[in-house]
């Protein structure tokens, strides 16, 4: 099992940026995919970026696209999101997670199939 901090989060004026972190931590993951959800107040987790298990590819969810960018170290040991021009719809608690399975190549966008998940940092936006 991998254990997963986030930090970075707190309250931001619309259009401003915040950089959340994941510090990963137990057993190698270096062949599993990652990513970020949210869960907005009233709202069902939801996916909003994912980094293949080899750093080759990124996903964004369609909301996010061309405003946020998900990377990592060299170590693969944190996972970043630069969130840029953030919006009052963004306000959730956001989480990152590791996949069940390896070797995927693909990063999957149900919450179902990431097995490790950090305890959450919120994230609220001002309009």
């Amino acid at each position: 099992q991998v254990q997963l901090v986030e930090s970075g989060g707190g309250l931001v004026q619309a259009g401003g940026s915040l950089r959340l972190s994941c510090a990963a931590s137990g057993r190698t993951f270096s062949t599993y995919n990652m990513a970020w959800f949210r869960q907005p107040p009233g709202k069902e987790r939801e996916f909003v970026a994912g980094i293949s298990w080899n750093g080759r590819n990124t996903y964004y969810a369609d909301f996010v696209k061309g405003r946020f960018t998900i990377s990592t170290d060299n170590a693969r040991n944190t996972v970043y999101l630069q969130m840029n021009s953030l919006k009052p719809e963004d306000t959730a608690v956001y989480y990152c997670a590791v996949e069940r399975l390896p070797w995927r190549a693909v990063v999957p966008t149900r919450a179902a199939d990431f097995g490790s998940w950090g305890q959450g940092t919120q994230v609220t936006v001002s309009s």
